[in-house]
């Protein structure tokens, strides 16, 4: 009796438990934050030169991040501040099965960005008069719908112009 006793309490915290549990609520749009840059300083150049990881943490409401299934989709979108024009590097978060009706997910995106010129009269130069730029960029990512996120900064990049 005693052990009918203990299981039927047992089962009954596990069912108040279970209902305890609700799913994230994140809205359906994105939303990142900016989160870390492994490095502040870089040495200007055409590309892979030099480079930067850059972390971002995200939530989705209804979990359609990523690429179609198959293929990868550009959605991430990165603007340098010194110009407002968009970085030329491809950036593209891949497929992320969605987990269920509804299911909000979270998690981190980490990519490489590589290095760009100095902002001078002959780009990728070097310029005595001016041996640093500073480097800040925009970044926004949409989820599969189309849905824009919010807009991170990074952390100022100083740009080695020698």
């Amino acid at each position: 009796m005693k052990i009918i006793k203990h299981a039927f309490l047992l089962c009954l915290l596990i069912v108040a438990f279970a209902t305890c549990i609700r799913p994230p609520d994140y809205s359906i749009e994105p939303q990142i934050t900016f989160k870390s840059m492994t490095k502040t300083a870089m040495r200007q150049g055409f590309g892979s030169e030099d480079s930067v990881y850059v972390t971002l943490s995200f939530t989705d409401g209804d979990g359609d991040l990523g690429g179609i299934s198959g293929t990868d989709s550009l959605n991430v979108f990165i603007t340098d501040k010194r110009n407002n024009k968009p970085v030329e590097q491809t950036f593209r978060i891949p497929f992320v099965p969605e987990a269920g009706a509804k299911n909000g997910i979270s998690g981190e995106i980490r990519f490489l960005m590589y290095t760009t010129c100095c902002l001078s009269l002959e780009p990728c130069k070097a310029t005595p008069n001016r041996p640093t730029d500073t480097l800040v960029y925009d970044i926004y990512i949409k989820d599969r719908a189309g849905h824009k996120s919010n807009v991170v900064q990074t952390k100022p990049i100083l740009l080695q112009c020698n």
